[in-house]
C-alpha cells in the first residue's frame, strides 16, 4: 500500500509540475511575444473589415495588468471600430474599405450602429466594397451598404424575411419528473411560458410578431435606401423568394456583380490604380483600430464625458466583459460622478436583463448620480427588462430601431424534482420549530403558502419597476402598466409609447450628453476597469475551455446553445428582470 500511495503520489506531483510549466510558458510567451512591431499603414491602402472575434461593444480593462495579458480575445470593441472608421475618413492614406466574407456575431443593432459609420464613410469620397462567397440576412444587412456588392457565382444568397423559433418543454417535464415552479407577474412575460405551455400564447404570439415586423421594417427600410429599391418590392422578393440565386438576386439589384474574389481583387486594383500582377496594401480593422487608439491625439481639454459599458447578463457580484455586475458598475458610476472632469455620462446598455436586486442597486446609483451630472443612454441590441430598469431614469434615452427593449416585468422559477422523487423512490420529510422555517425544498411539491408569500415578492418588485419608469419616464403608474406586463418592444415602437426619447446609435449620444452638460470640446474616458484575481485568470487560459470546445465540435453550435439555456435557466436565484424569451433572430 505504501508503494502504491508513493507512485500515486508521484504523479500527482508531475501532473502538478507540468501544469506550473505549462501555465509559466503561457505567461512568459505572452509577456514577451506580446510585444507586436507598431502597425504601419501604407500609402493607397484598403481596410479588410473582417469582425469574426469582435461581438461586444467594450472590450473591457482590468486593474490587474497580468489579467490584462491573459485575458482572451482580441481587445478591440465594436465602439472601438466604429471610431477607427470614423477617423478614416480623414486618413489619406485609406481609400477605402473592404467587406470580404464577413462572418460577425453583432446583433442587429450593433450591425445598425456600423452600418450608419460606413454610410459616413462613403460621404466622405472613399469607396465600400463587399464580396462574399454567401450572404445571411445578417451580413446582407450590412453588406448593402457598400458601393458595389460581389457574390461568388456557386454561392448563396438568403433573403426571405426574419422568423424566431420558440422551444417548450411542458411535456418533457412531466416525462422526466422535473419540474420548474413558475411564479411571474406580466401576461407577456413568456420567459417561463415553455416551462406551462406546449405552445404559444396569444399574447406571447402578438408581441413576437409586432417585434419581428417592426425589426424587418427597419432593415428592409434601409435596404431600400442602399440599393434604391421600393420596401414593397422587397417584400415581394422575400415573399417569393425570388433572390434565391446570385442570378436571380443580381436580376433583382441586391447584388451588382456575380463573380469568383479573383474579380473582386482586380476590381479593386483598378480604382487604387495599382498593376493587375500586383498586390495591394491591405490592413486589417483590428490592426488599424489598435493603431487609431495607440495614436489618438491628446485633447487640450480637461473636459470628459465618461462612457459606461453595461454588457451581458445582470448578475450579482463583480461583472466582467460579458455580464453585468453592481460592483464594477456602481463603482464606475461613483468614480465618474466624483471626477470634476467629467462633465456627463453615457450608459451604452446591452443586455436583455437578469437580476432584479442588482438591478435595483444600479438604478439607485444612477439616481445618485444624475442629481450630480447629465446621464444619457445608449441602447444596443437589447435594454429589455432588467436592462430598461437601469436605463429607466437616464436624462435622456437613445435606441436604434431595431433595439429590443421594454419587458417590464418580473418572474421566478424554483426547480422542483418532487415527480421525479416519487419515481425512484426518494422520500423528502421537514422538521421545523416554526409554521414557515423550513426554506424552499426542491424534492417536496410547491406549497401553495410559500407560493402566495414568493408571488407577493414578485408583485413587490413590479410595482417598484414600474414605479421607476413612472418617475423616470414622467407618466403614470397606469400609463406604464399598460405598457408593461413584460412586453418587449422594438425601438421605433418604443419611442412611440414614450419608453424611449430619439432614435439614434452612441454617437448620438455622446452629443446629447455634452449638449446637456454645455460643453463643446471633451474626451472620452471608458468604464468600467474590471477587478479580477488569479482565478479568473486560470479560467480564461485556453485548457479551461476545451470542455466548451468539445460540446461544440461534437455536438454542434445550435445543439450547445439549447444546453446553455437550459443551464442559465436552472442557475437563477432570486427574482428576475429578465427579457420574456431568448430569440434569434433569423
Amino acid at each position: 500500500m505504501k508503494f502504491l500511495g508513493n507512485v500515486l503520489a508521484t504523479i500527482v506531483g508531475l501532473f502538478v509540475f507540468i501544469m506550473m510549466f505549462v501555465f509559466g510558458i503561457i505567461i512568459i510567451a505572452t509577456v514577451f511575444g506580446g510585444k507586436s512591431e507598431e502597425i504601419a499603414v501604407r500609402d493607397n491602402s484598403v481596410i479588410e473589415l473582417n469582425l469574426e472575434h469582435i461581438k461586444n461593444d467594450y472590450a473591457g480593462k482590468y486593474k490587474d495588468p497580468w489579467m490584462s495579458i491573459l485575458s482572451d480575445g482580441e481587445k478591440v470593441g465594436l465602439i472601438d471600430v466604429i471610431n477607427a472608421i470614423e477617423k478614416a475618413k480623414t486618413d489619406s492614406d485609406i481609400k477605402g474599405i473592404s467587406i470580404l466574407n464577413d462572418e460577425s456575431e453583432l446583433g442587429m443593432a450593433q450591425r445598425k450602429t456600423l452600418r450608419d459609420a460606413l454610410e459616413s464613410f462613403k460621404k466622405s469620397g472613399k469607396f465600400v466594397m463587399a464580396y462574399a462567397n454567401s450572404y445571411s440576412q445578417k451580413e446582407y444587412y450590412l453588406n448593402s451598404v457598400a458601393n458595389t456588392i460581389y457574390l461568388n457565382p456557386v454561392g448563396d444568397f438568403d433573403f426571405k424575411g426574419l422568423s424566431a423559433e420558440i422551444m417548450f418543454f411542458k411535456d418533457l417535464q412531466e416525462k422526466t419528473g422535473v419540474k420548474m415552479e413558475v411564479i411571474r407577474h406580466g401576461k407577456y412575460k413568456s420567459a417561463v411560458e415553455p416551462f406551462l405551455e406546449n405552445k404559444m400564447s396569444d399574447a406571447n404570439r402578438e408581441q413576437t410578431s409586432a417585434l419581428l415586423n417592426s425589426i424587418w421594417s427597419s432593415v428592409t427600410a434601409d435596404i431600400s435606401k442602399s440599393r434604391n429599391i421600393s420596401v414593397t418590392r422587397l417584400n415581394e422578393i422575400a415573399n417569393g423568394l425570388l433572390a434565391r440565386t446570385p442570378e436571380m438576386a443580381k436580376a433583382e439589384k441586391l447584388v451588382d456583380v456575380v463573380a469568383y474574389e479573383d474579380v473582386y481583387h482586380d476590381a479593386i486594383r483598378q480604382i487604387l490604380k495599382v498593376d493587375k500582377d500586383k498586390d495591394y496594401n491591405k490592413v486589417s480593422i483590428l490592426d488599424y483600430t489598435r493603431k487609431m487608439t495607440t495614436t489618438s491625439e491628446s485633447s487640450d481639454t480637461k473636459d470628459k464625458i465618461a462612457i459606461i459599458y453595461a454588457q451581458g447578463e445582470i448578475k450579482s457580484g463583480e461583472g466582467d466583459v460579458n455580464t453585468i455586475g453592481e460592483i464594477s458598475m456602481n463603482r464606475s458610476l461613483i468614480e465618474a460622478r466624483k471626477d470634476k472632469n467629467v462633465k456627463a455620462i453615457v450608459l451604452r446598455i446591452n443586455s436583455p436583463g437578469g437580476n432584479a436586486l442588482t438591478s435595483d442597486l444600479i438604478w439607485r446609483e444612477i439616481e445618485l448620480t444624475k442629481k450630480v451630472k447629465p446621464v444619457v443612454v445608449s441602447m444596443g441590441n437589447y435594454a429589455a427588462s432588467g436592462g430598461y430598469y437601469i436605463a429607466c431614469n437616464a436624462n435622456k434615452i437613445f435606441a436604434e430601431n431595431n433595439t429590443i427593449t421594454g419587458s417590464i416585468g418580473v418572474f421566478g422559477i424554483l426547480p422542483n424534482f418532487s415527480p421525479l422523487a416519487t419515481k425512484i423512490g426518494l422520500h423528502t420529510e421537514q422538521v421545523k420549530t416554526n409554521e414557515n422555517a423550513a426554506e424552499y425544498s426542491p424534492f417536496l411539491p410547491l406549497d401553495e403558502k410559500f407560493k402566495a408569500i414568493t408571488l407577493e415578492g414578485v408583485e413587490h418588485i413590479y410595482k417598484t419597476f414600474v414605479t421607476h419608469v413612472a418617475e423616470g419616464r414622467k407618466m403614470t403608474f397606469a400609463q406604464v402598466d399598460s405598457i408593461a406586463q413584460g412586453r418587449v418592444w422594438s425601438g421605433s415602437e418604443a419611442i412611440k409609447i414614450g419608453l424611449v426619447d430619439k432614435i439614434g446609435g452612441i454617437n448620438e449620444a455622446i452629443n446629447e450628453a455634452a449638449t446637456l452638460a454645455k460643453i463643446k470640446n471633451y474626451s472620452t474616458q471608458n468604464f468600467p476597469e474590471y477587478e479580477k484575481n488569479i482565478n479568473d485568470i486560470l479560467e480564461h487560459l485556453p485548457f479551461a475551455k476545451s470542455k466548451e470546445s468539445f460540446i461544440k465540435e461534437e455536438f454542434g453550435t445550435e445543439t450547445f446553445k439549447i444546453m446553455e439555456q437550459i443551464k442559465r435557466v436552472q442557475s437563477k436565484k432570486g427574482v428576475q428582470a429578465m427579457m420574456p424569451f431568448e430569440i434569434s433572430i433569423q
